[in-house]
């Protein structure tokens, strides 16, 4: 299924749309695993993979996925089944992900630094039965624990050891035993390399693609309450032709780009993985960020597209050994996730002679919106124009009517890449979706060539390099603490990550609790990115005329001093 061009109608943005990129363009709507067998039949013999100084060439890639499908449809995956994947940037993720969706089953996205308490809500909340998951000590009793918590049925287990090269292997086995744990042998959870046994053969499903999830996607959605995002195949699809649109003329085929950012979050799912398997590039691939290796990784395997958030590339700036790194290999960086500091963009493209682009989106949106054109005019604090065939709106927070150029309003969008809605949740989904358009919940505008400006947030979501933190979440965890009488969390200024969270806390009359008791408390509660940077102690928390514990007042406090800070 094809769709049709989409109407040119006078929007700003089509006087200033870079000449390399068509914004009536046809987008089809596919299966996303269509992705990667084109690309297959393409270039059979290109490396697709890199782990470690490992590679799989595109044919391997491709058969590795088909017999992961297979496996999958043997443990009973059909259409619809939700199968979680909790996993680090691995080869496995990648056949994992490609082989439940030709299976038909829908991915659920888990991110393997999440407390277990928040992976149980997870796994409940989507109803997988199925679990891929590695077996490293930081992830692997996690996901153990969940098999007498939750639905699940079964575990599919990945060796690490086996994912490297042979001398690695050995090296790792000997020296990074403490790494990996002892996996339990029971009915309930089998080896990656049982399930992959087999002729990669799996039974054709047919797909709708603009019906069928592919991908549930956990966000906070407008409301800071974490939801999973419905995401079909077309969604997806669409988002990956739609960027790989905007690379202008890549050379298909010999592009590396390099995985610093997990999978398992959607801008890295779209942008890193799928845009780079679309246009037959080799796919670097770093379990998790570390700047030593960040910097060795591009010196070494010489990538030539570093999509990351602003944090990463500011700790290469600030890296005091920059300059012992060759890193001018790097051709294109689209940077998302959170705003990009212009001094940031101007220092990273000064060391690398690349190009840097800051880029919009939500994972309601698969995730990209907008970006800024990768040749032409980047205006600063722009987040760019809008991507082929979607339609930007700035709606006014009042009555919710079209507002004119240079007016600050709600962005709304429109676009095939715009979610099927939130799974489970009509009233949201309602809430988040009106006229036709999502309601993004930041406020901005758009000056009078179309470019897109962020000026403000809605929602009380904390965005910490990226990654969305949820002070419900946290405040959860804090009341779980019996010295804890009252708690809320909002998020404060902070010179690396953007944003970081602070609880303030009212302690119960006659009980006693200091910092480093509740640090404490909160280590195995949330995942370090979210362990709130402060804490502030009061004898009372502001409140509404109601007696609902207010935010406001405290945001107020935290504006005021950040110059004096």
């Amino acid at each position: 299924m094809t769709a049709s061009k989409v109407a040119r109608p006078n929007y700003p943005w089509l006087k200033s749309y870079p000449p390399f990129a068509d914004w009536s363009m046809a987008i089809p709507a596919v299966p996303v695993f269509k992705l990667l067998n084109d690309s297959v039949g393409e270039f059979p013999d290109r490396p697709c993979m890199e782990f470690m100084g490992k590679r799989w060439s595109y044919a391997e890639t491709g058969r590795l996925a088909a017999q992961a499908a297979q496996g999958f449809q043997k443990l009973g995956v059909t259409k619809g089944t939700r199968v979680g994947l909790l996993l680090p940037n691995t080869p496995y993720y990648v056949a994992a992900y490609f082989g439940v969706l030709m299976a038909g089953g829908t991915v659920v996205n888990m991110n393997p630094l999440y407390a277990a308490r928040e992976l149980e809500n997870m796994v409940k909340d989507s109803g997988a039965t199925f679990l891929v998951t590695m077996d490293l000590a930081a992830i692997y009793p996690k996901a153990r624990t969940l098999l007498n918590n939750t639905p699940l049925r079964k575990l599919i287990v990945c060796s690490m050891a086996e994912a490297l090269p042979f001398g690695t292997a050995v090296m790792f086995n000997l020296l990074k035993r403490s790494s990996v744990v002892d996996v339990e042998e029971d009915d309930r959870q089998i080896w990656w390399d049982t399930l992959t046994d087999n002729n990669g053969e799996p039974k054709p499903v047919a797909i709708d693609p603009l019906e069928d999830v592919a991908v549930l996607q956990y966000t906070g959605g407008t409301t800071g309450v974490p939801k999973a995002a419905m995401l079909t195949h077309a969604n997806i699809a669409a988002n990956t032709r739609q960027v790989a649109a905007w690379f202008g003329n890549p050379d298909r085929g010999n592009e590396r780009f390099l995985a610093a950012l997990p999978f398992f979050h959607v801008f890295a799912m779209t942008v890193v993985l799928l845009v780079g398997i679309d246009c037959g590039a080799e796919i670097i691939m770093m379990p998790r960020f570390d700047l030593k290796d960040c910097l060795k990784n591009i010196a070494k395997k010489k990538p030539t597209v570093f999509p990351a958030v602003p944090t990463i590339y500011t700790a290469i700036n600030n890296a005091p050994n920059v300059k012992d790194f060759d890193l001018t290999s790097i051709k294109l960086c689209i940077s998302g996730g959170a705003p990009l500091p212009v001094e940031v963009k101007r220092s990273f493209e000064a060391i690398t002679k690349c190009v840097v682009v800051e880029g919009y989106g939500l994972s309601e949106t698969s995730p990209v919106i907008c970006t800024n054109p990768t040749m032409g005019v980047n205006k600063p604090g722009s987040v760019g124009l809008p991507m082929p065939g979607t339609i930007i709106e700035i709606r006014s927070l009042e009555d919710d009517r079209v507002l004119g150029v240079g007016e600050k309003g709600e962005i709304c969008a429109r676009g095939p890449q715009i979610m099927k809605g939130y799974w489970n949740r009509p009233e949201e989904t309602a809430d988040i979706m009106k006229n036709g358009a999502l309601h993004t919940g930041d406020v901005g505008y758009m000056d009078d060539e179309g470019y897109v400006f962020i000026v403000d947030r809605i929602k009380d979501m904390i965005n910490a390099s990226g990654y969305k933190i949820y002070p419900r979440v946290l405040e959860e965890a804090l009341y779980q603490h019996p010295a804890v009488e009252e708690t809320t969390v909002i998020g404060i200024p902070d010179a690396y990550r953007g944003e970081a969270p602070k609880a303030y806390i009212k302690v119960r009359a006659g009980m006693t609790l200091t910092e480093a008791e509740i640090r404490e408390f909160m280590k195995d509660k949330v995942s370090k990115i979210e362990q709130p940077a402060q804490y502030e102690f009061r004898d009372q928390l502001p409140k509404s005329l109601i007696g609902k514990l207010s935010k406001k007042e405290l945001k107020q406090e935290t504006a005021a001093a950040a110059p004096a800070a």
